[in-house]
């Protein structure tokens, strides 16, 4: 292997690195928040942070295996992260809906949102960032699987976008219910990151092929 292919797969080693930290302190910062300001949507986005975190030590394990051999079949670590990840996904779309519409039956609404605004703002930039540089690393090495990575990150940042989009129109206008709006869009792209990665398990890289990846 040459001195720029090596260069590349520690590119793509370092971006699956920064995802899963980046996600950690995510996760992190976004449950405290979200239970301190009782913000259902950014507590949920701060669980998805952590479920992310998962799939991508699957996918760093998956960089490695193809810098080994660009030609080998999915590992079975990655099968079960991705097996691991889906079943977090639906078990996280059923824990925001029961607890949305408990939020609806007592009346529950944020103390505040100013934190989803800023966590989402960060997480734009960042998730553009790594999406980019993935699909560019993916590029220069042919590789569909990291660009596949890459393509699927871009359910983390509309998800960022519905945080940032009801957390600002609670903060600034007071509508009301416009966190439980953002638990329903969370809920709706939870199902959909779970049905993908039990279709990537089974070999059925159904994520560059659907509405969201499009772009």
């Amino acid at each position: 292997m040459n001195i720029d292919l090596i260069k590349l797969y520690n590119r793509a080693i370092f971006l699956a690195i920064l995802t899963i930290v980046f996600n950690i302190v995510e996760g992190l910062v976004s449950i405290y928040f979200g239970l301190k300001d009782e913000t259902l949507t950014l507590f949920g986005f701060g669980v998805d942070s952590f479920i992310e975190t998962i799939s991508a030590f699957g996918v760093l394990v998956m960089i490695y295996r193809i810098r080994a051999n660009p030609k080998s079949e999915r590992g079975i670590f990655e099968i079960t992260a991705l097996r691991i990840t889906g079943w977090c996904f639906f078990g996280l779309a059923a824990v925001l809906t029961i607890s949305a519409l408990l939020n609806i039956y007592h009346g529950v609404q944020p103390e505040s949102t100013f934190a989803g605004v800023v966590i989402a703002s960060i997480s734009i930039l960042t998730m553009w960032f790594l999406i980019s540089t993935k699909i560019s690393v993916g590029k220069k090495l042919d590789s569909d699987a990291i660009i596949s990575d890459a393509k699927c990150n871009q359910v983390c940042l509309y998800m960022s976008l519905v945080l940032l989009v009801t957390s600002g129109m609670y903060e600034y206008f007071k509508i009301p219910h416009m966190d439980i709006l953002g638990v329903a869009g969370l809920v709706y792209f939870s199902i959909k990151e779970g049905r993908e990665a039990f279709d990537k398990a089974r070999g059925i890289d159904t994520c560059c092929s659907s509405d969201t990846c499009d772009n």
